[in-house]
């Protein structure tokens, strides 16, 4: 029995190898009792998970309960191989796509739309309405997308998206929670009344989140670097500090209002279980 006020999603990657398979299937049978709005499935930059994203959503799709909501992007493909796509999910009953844009594929300098294809996800999210009534995540940026001209551009961008048919915009990942707020405030102000669901990533490993960070222009707080200093190689340690710092961030976010979460998972469960406890989102037996 989960706090009936709080609602959670998970996002996933399709798995590259059989072990990580495993490991992908573990954590979201540990991740299931606890109800999820929808769990999301990633798709490759340039569509090269295309398949293994495919094989993931079809697999929840008929072996779960779970609400899957693939990822589709505008990068390396046709308006007609994307509609493809879509109808495909429609006839399998998928009825959540989370529309992005999509970053290069590597190698390019620069995002370029292709020639017969959707320009920008605002394109795509309108594409996809006219499919199916599909119910549309697409993404925000608390602390401005990198390649957006300024905040109030980027504003304008997210804005675009919802027009066209999205229904909420899910955050990129944060950690000084008076960002979100901040960026909470902004969107109200600017008259954008869908939910800005904050984006949640469980810290497992510090180097690899200070590369993620600087991909995509999310701060990372110098308390925060404090923290995990001198724990690269404990990693029970590490696991007890990350644990901390997002409960922490959550309960702060909880406590101004916020209702709903999505977990950057990276195919892991023992954190997000853990963050989801402390939200009071359990399951059954963890109540009992």
């Amino acid at each position: 029995m989960s706090d009936t006020d709080v609602h959670v999603s998970f996002e996933f990657f399709p798995p590259k190898t059989e072990a990580m398979n495993e490991t992908l299937w573990r954590s979201i049978e540990r991740l299931a009792p606890l109800s999820p709005r929808f769990v999301s499935v990633t798709y490759g930059a340039d569509g090269s998970t295309r398949e293994r994203t495919h094989e993931a959503v079809e697999r929840l799709a008929g072996e779960t309960s779970l609400t899957a909501a693939p990822h589709l992007t505008c990068v390396g493909a046709s308006r007609g191989e994307i509609d493809d796509i879509a109808r495909d999910y429609w006839d399998m009953g998928i009825r959540h796509l989370v529309a992005l844009r999509g970053d290069p594929p590597k190698g390019a300098d620069r995002y370029e739309p292709h020639p017969d294809g959707y320009a920008y996800a605002s394109d795509l999210v309108a594409g996809l309405k006219k499919i199916g009534d599909f119910d549309i995540s697409v993404a925000a940026y608390p602390e401005v997308h990198p390649e957006a001209a300024n905040a109030i551009a980027d504003l304008d961008n997210l804005r675009r998206k919802l027009d066209a048919g999205a229904t909420r915009a899910i955050t990129q990942f944060f950690f000084d929670t008076d960002v979100f707020l901040r960026f909470r405030d902004l969107c109200a102000a600017a008259g954008i009344e869908s939910s800005i669901v904050p984006g949640i990533l469980p810290i497992t490993r510090f180097d690899s989140l200070k590369r993620f960070a600087s991909a995509c222009g999310a701060s990372v707080p110098d308390w925060l670097e404090d923290r995990f200093e001198g724990l690269d190689d404990d990693a029970e340690t590490r696991k007890m500090i990350a644990a901390s710092v997002a409960i922490e961030q959550v309960q702060a976010l909880r406590a101004e209002g916020i209702d709903e979460y999505h977990f950057y998972t990276l195919n892991r469960s023992e954190l997000t279980v853990a963050i989801c406890h402390a939200l009071g989102v359990r399951s059954d037996r963890a109540a009992a």
